[in-house]
């Protein structure tokens, strides 16, 4: 499977949906989900077109793995997965995935949030360690419960 589609619905109204999920990206990210060989000080989204997500150490060491593709809010961002199948740091970026999230509001309280991560087979040989991996409990589908309980926490 080179697509893995995954949603959930918060109870958070769009703009603050989209705003925690992208200021906040750190605050949901599983800690054990760490490229770096230290401790993550930080996960940093940086809210722009042109911009990074990337992880920073204890050490001050970064693992930039991700760019911000698109950022349209409060309906959508686009970035890249810049980890390959060793779920190490992928350097050429025509052998990254992508990511799309949309924010959709159902009311004025209420959000369904599609997550699209595409393209999984430029990853190259042992692409599907990729798309099982977050396609799995511990992919998209605890980053999407994580955010839900965050929102909860804080909106509900």
């Amino acid at each position: 499977m080179t697509v893995v589609r995954k949603q959930i619905v918060v109870e958070a109204p769009l703009e603050h949906a989209f705003t925690v999920f992208t200021a906040r990206f750190g605050d949901f990210k599983p800690a054990e989900h760490n490229p770096l060989r230290t401790t993550i000080a930080k996960t940093v989204f940086e809210p722009r077109a042109g911009g990074h997500i990337y992880d920073r150490g204890v050490d001050g060491s970064e693992c930039r793995w991700a760019r911000v593709l698109a950022f349209e809010p409060p309906n959508r961002v686009l970035f890249s997965w810049d980890l390959n199948p060793r779920w190490q740091l992928e350097t050429d970026p025509g052998n990254a995935s992508e990511v799309e999230v949309r924010f959709i509001a159902e009311t004025p309280h209420r959000t369904r949030v599609e997550l699209e991560h595409r393209h999984i087979d430029r990853h190259g040989p042992g692409w599907q360690a990729i798309a099982d991996g977050v396609g799995g409990a511990e992919g998209w589908p605890l980053y999407l419960t994580r955010f839900a309980t965050l929102l909860s926490d804080l909106y509900g």
